[in-house]
């Protein structure tokens, strides 16, 4: 025990672990200005606090296990996860129109689709460990990691979990590039992507009344508010661009410096929805300015670039394919929370890493970085 703990302390990043705490400080302080109008909410600072402990002590936790033995039972681990997801049809609250919790005592829920984006992860790791090809193949490979990535993407989709799903096709596609993706077939998938998105975007344009109609039919309308807010702004409901437009409005009205922290003129008058959770980056933005939120994505800069760091100094590349894939994880969600504030990506449901308010996001983001300092630690020992 003495010899692991030398191991530990010597090779732990305390980089990353410093970004953690500016970022939990950042999210305690964002979360009180967001709810400090909203009774219902007080105390979720507090609560905050509580899910960053509770982060804290399983990232340090998990530092003694060896990733090498846990990503040996990935496919157990994915089996769960799917299991999980499938249970959510039967037993799932329904939350903001998506059936994907859980409900756990003391008022917490609990989120499947969260969770299995890890083990997604270390599916996929141990997909690519297994087969240590030097190029993958596109039947032998590329398509049964798609097959892997595709069963929890529909049952997420059909929660609906628009912005989880896609996450998990990002990872997909992260890690058959780090497993060596042959250009031409990385090629052909850009074309196919680019042909699909353009056909769907004409025929959704084309035949947006009869597509509204069937999705009203099913009681999923609201899945095209969100998509018509950026692709059919001039034509969408108040309703559907109401979120995005109040947001870009706050975001813009913080300037160069923003306009004071609880100083938040939309933020205190309640006019952007979800300012604790999905929509905390508009706090940001409108009481700091465009230099706060600047520093909040140079934190998220300073923290893939240690990780990009680990990966470089990795011997097995099991340990690389986990690392890209939480590092996709990541930069999927960053990308996606901020750009459907500023109108850029459609109203989706996706939290700020260590940013927003929610204990299984949080949880499994602190899980993710333990996993890479884990990787480090253990990367030169016998599994």
């Amino acid at each position: 025990m003495g010899f692991l703990l030398k191991n530990i302390a010597r090779k732990l990043d305390l980089m990353i672990l410093l970004l953690l705490l500016i970022l939990m400080t950042i999210s305690i302080f964002c979360v009180y200005s967001a709810t400090l109008i909203h009774p219902d909410l007080a105390g979720s600072h507090v609560r905050m606090m509580y899910f960053y402990g509770i982060g804290f002590a399983a990232l340090f936790a998990s530092l003694f296990f060896n990733y090498k033995t846990v990503l040996r039972f990935a496919p157990i681990y994915y089996a769960i996860g799917l299991g999980l997801l499938v249970f959510l049809y039967f037993k799932g609250d329904t939350i903001n129109n998506s059936q994907g919790w859980f409900s756990l005592p003391g008022g917490l829920s609990f989120q499947p689709a969260e969770l299995c984006k890890l083990l997604l992860i270390l599916m996929l790791a141990f997909y690519l460990t297994k087969r240590n090809a030097d190029t993958l193949g596109l039947f032998r490979d590329v398509l049964p990691m798609g097959i892997i990535t595709l069963v929890p993407f529909i049952l997420v989709l059909m929660q609906p979990d628009l912005g989880n799903s896609i996450g998990y096709v990002v990872i997909w596609a992260v890690m058959c590039w780090i497993g060596n993706l042959r250009y031409s077939h990385a090629l052909i998938g850009l074309v196919l992507v680019a042909v699909v998105s353009v056909t769907a975007l004409y025929s959704y344009v084309e035949h947006h009344d009869e597509v509204k109609q069937f999705m009203a039919s099913k009681n999923k309308a609201y899945w095209l508010d969100r998509i018509d807010a950026v692709v059919l702004p001039d034509q969408a409901s108040d309703k559907a661009t109401y979120h995005m437009k109040r947001a870009v409005m706050a975001i813009g009205s913080g300037s160069l410096l923003g306009e004071g922290y609880l100083q938040g003129s939309s933020i205190h008058s309640g006019q952007v929805p979800y300012t604790y959770s999905d929509s905390i980056f508009v706090v940001i933005a409108e009481e700091f300015g465009f230099l706060g939120s600047s520093a909040l994505l140079m934190l998220y800069l300073l923290l893939m670039y240690r990780m990009m760091i680990i990966a470089q100094k990795l011997k097995t590349k099991s340990g690389v394919y986990i690392i890209a894939g939480i590092s996709a994880m990541l930069l999927f969600q960053i990308f996606e929370n901020v750009g459907m504030l500023v109108g850029l990506m459609p109203i989706t449901g996706i939290t700020l890493p260590f940013i927003s308010y929610g204990g299984t996001s949080l949880l499994i983001n602190m899980l993710s970085i333990g996993l890479v300092l884990n990787i480090y630690i253990y990367d030169d020992s016998i599994e």
